[in-house]
């Protein structure tokens, strides 16, 4: 049994399954899922669990290169947007538009769907490489 980390053995696998490049997406409760695309259910109620909570959680134990956000969050749903700013200081956070994000998602590895029920609570996920600690 894991000691640490995520304990949910799909999100442990896709994560440790992600190469350089390859995308996950967070998302409220309704981001449509396309055909094609797997899709890791964590919505229990409304607000639970919450699209901060993930985002969190799923950082800590993910090489994060870039995150992708729809335009639209920034003036729809603010709190959230701060959060992600302040949250990712350090890593470039790009903006699209909400279509072009849906589009986005077509090509994600999985959609781990939240119990969020602000609008426009969704993000990409871009893997980094981690090297681990280097040998001199």
């Amino acid at each position: 049994m894991k000691k640490s980390g995520i304990l949910n053995s799909h999100i442990a696998k896709v994560l440790a399954d992600l190469g350089h490049t390859d995308y996950i997406v967070i998302a409220d409760i309704g981001l449509p899922v396309p055909d094609g695309v797997p899709k890791i259910d964590l919505a229990l109620t409304y607000g639970v669990p919450s699209f901060r909570d993930v985002v969190h959680v799923i950082s800590e134990d993910m090489e994060i290169e870039k995150i992708t956000i729809a335009e639209e969050m920034v003036q729809q749903n603010e709190d959230t947007f701060l959060y992600m700013q302040d949250k990712f200081a350090s890593i470039p956070l790009s903006r699209c538009s909400h279509e072009e994000f849906k589009r986005y998602c077509q090509k994600a590895k999985v959609i781990i769907r939240t119990g969020e029920s602000r609008p426009y609570a969704n993000c990409i996920l871009h893997a980094g490489v981690h090297f681990g600690a280097t040998q001199q």
